[in-house]
Order: structure tokens, then sequence, then C-alpha cells
């Protein structure tokens, strides 16, 4: 899959999705492509963070815990709303109290790495 890296001058948002849309191979085609760096077309504007603009000590991934979730329904209410909030604003969240042992946790990353050619 060969998506086209433009300058910002010429960047065409549009006309990258599109191109991304027609090959029909989704995020697991990059995946395959072993695409070495996210593709411009899912960066959010919004998002871009100057990380050496001093204000970098203020930037905090959300945190969910899902503690109480299957107890309280009021509970459950805010963590959904948190993961909504998260997903929305940042696009990825990390999760806390989660009960899944860090053996899992490591394996499972071992399990998506793709080897380097």
């Amino acid at each position: 899959m060969a998506l086209q890296a433009e300058t910002d001058s010429n960047y065409d948002r549009e006309s990258e999705l599109k191109a991304f849309d027609d090959t029909k191979a989704g995020v697991k085609g990059l995946v395959d492509a072993r695409v070495a760096k996210v593709p411009r077309i899912f960066e959010c504007e919004q998002s871009v963070v100057n990380l050496n603009s001093g204000n970098s000590s203020q930037l905090r991934v959300p945190t969910i815990d899902p503690e109480g979730i299957h107890k309280d329904p009021n509970t459950r209410t805010e963590i959904i709303n948190k993961v909504k909030n998260a997903s929305e604003e940042w696009g990825f969240f990390q999760v806390i109290s989660h009960g899944i042992p860090l053996s899992v946790l490591n394996d499972i990353k071992d399990g998506i790495r793709i080897p380097r050619a």
C-alpha cells in the first residue's frame, strides 16, 4: 500500500483518505504492509501537541479504573462516560486495576510484534 507523504503546503487529506479507503485494506493492511509511521490521515489536528512548549508536564494520558463497574449503575455510567470522553478527545486511554496479570499482557505484546525483516 503506497500512501503518499506530502508536505504541509500541498497536503490533500481528502485525496489521501480516499486513496486509503479505495484500498479496502483498512488498518490491517497498514499493519500487513509494516508501515513505520502512522499515516497523516489518522492525525487529529487538535490533538497535535508541541512537547517542547514547556507545558508537557500538563499532559496526562487519560486513566480509567473500572473498579465497581458491575456493582453500581452510577459508577458504570461514570466509567462509560470516561471511556467515551477519552476516546473522543485523545483516541486512547490507559486502564488500571483491570485484573489482567502482567504476564498475560506481556504475552499479548509479544504475540502482536511483527518480526523485522
